[in-house]
């Protein structure tokens, strides 16, 4: 399969980013043909050249349809929507808050996947989505890249906070001086303090516990440390077996951080740090999260996608109504949150006026965007 992944921007080491990179190098490993679309492009997608998987900024550059559409935020999935109109997609959630995240509702994406249960609640309580449209596919780690560490020391002497969103001034001070108490020494990585890892597995065997939350704790979890959930959002726990599969339904995310980051908090999860415990868990973590079996669920998904468009076919009509209704939707949401130039919103709206019939159908809506980026 030729399998077209999207994202907004492909530069810095973040979750989907992340997420897209491990996934299209590996379908590739498995004979698929993947390539990746993003206006913005860094280090990432030099990386994946580097692993030959074709990255490109616009649409026209990529000559021959994709077979499927695999759609990650939504301005750059329906840009790809309306570039190959013969093709059909899905459609992956990643966060709970990000408006970039909003599902679109359009009739060639057939179904939509989840990372975690948060997620799904975002799909169908607010997004609308049909349940029987809707999957969950759980976040994975490459266990190949995060090998596991040696046992755990009987008490902690290294910590890690792992977080873009750390920083000098915020809640990393709290863990700091909790963990220096706790006599451990703490370091921090991460965008908030211009100490970017870009091969964190290289560094995770050196600490012993890690403050992190979603992706980092769960690459975390899977290289053996004991890991307590924080984020600038808020505090969770130590992640023990007691907990792991709720917590994991939860993408280790922002559900899982209900409270607030004080030093009492934070002291009594290092408290609970249990060796034993913490290899049990990065056991169960490697034996059910690893890539290969959610890169299987999506392959499966992918062709259910494409036998059931090969039998169903496309309604132009129909897509039409909903291009213009997700145009709406869009110039509304923009007023709404006072959004500021977006050089993709732009591009989504020329690309509308170049579809036959949608442009027709559509081309009011699109003006009145356009006319908010080029007055």
């Amino acid at each position: 399969m030729r399998i077209l992944i999207t994202n907004n921007r492909l530069a810095q080491p973040s979750g989907s980013e992340l997420y897209v990179r491990d996934l299209a190098v590996a379908l590739l490993r498995r004979g698929h043909s993947p390539v990746v679309y993003s206006p913005h492009l860094g280090d990432l997608a030099r990386e994946l050249r580097q692993a030959t998987v074709p990255v490109i900024d616009r649409l026209e550059a990529l000559k021959a349809a994709p077979d499927l559409i695999h759609g990650q935020h939504h301005v750059e999935a329906m840009m790809a929507l309306l570039h190959f109109p013969q093709t059909p997609a899905v459609f992956v959630c990643h966060g709970w808050l990000p408006w970039a995240e909003t599902p679109p509702r359009f009739p060639r994406i057939l179904r939509y996947v989840a990372v975690d249960h948060t997620c799904r609640d975002r799909l169908v309580c607010e997004g609308g989505i049909p349940e029987d449209r809707v999957r969950v596919i759980l976040n994975f780690v490459d266990l190949g890249r995060f090998r596991a560490r040696g046992p755990l020391p009987a008490r902690p002497q290294r910590a890690l906070v792992f977080s873009n969103n750390a920083r000098e001034d915020n809640y990393y001070r709290v863990i700091e001086s909790a963990c220096r108490r706790a006599g451990m020494a703490v370091d921090v990585v991460g965008m908030g303090v211009n100490n970017v890892s870009q091969q964190p597995e290289r560094i995770l065997a050196q600490y012993d516990v890690v403050f992190a939350k979603a992706r980092c704790a769960l690459e975390a979890l899977a290289t053996g440390n004991a890991v307590v959930l924080c984020d600038q959002a808020g505090a969770g726990p130590m992640v023990t077996t007691g907990e792991l599969a709720r917590l994991r339904r939860l993408n280790f995310g922002i559900r899982t951080l209900q409270e607030p980051i004080r030093p009492e908090i934070i002291a009594r999860e290092i408290n609970r740090y249990d060796p034993a415990d913490a290899a049990e868990v990065t056991r169960q973590v490697r034996a059910t999260a690893g890539i290969e079996a959610a890169v299987d669920e999506l392959i499966a998904l992918y062709q259910n996608v494409l036998t059931e468009y090969r039998e169903a076919g496309g309604d132009r009509e129909s897509e039409g109504r909903a291009a213009a209704a997700y145009l709406d939707w869009l110039r509304d949401s923009l007023d709404r949150e006072g959004a500021i130039y977006n050089p993709a919103l732009v591009r989504l709206g020329r690309r509308l006026l170049r579809v036959p019939l949608l442009g027709r159908l559509i081309r009011t809506g699109v003006k009145s965007i356009s006319s908010r980026f080029n007055p």
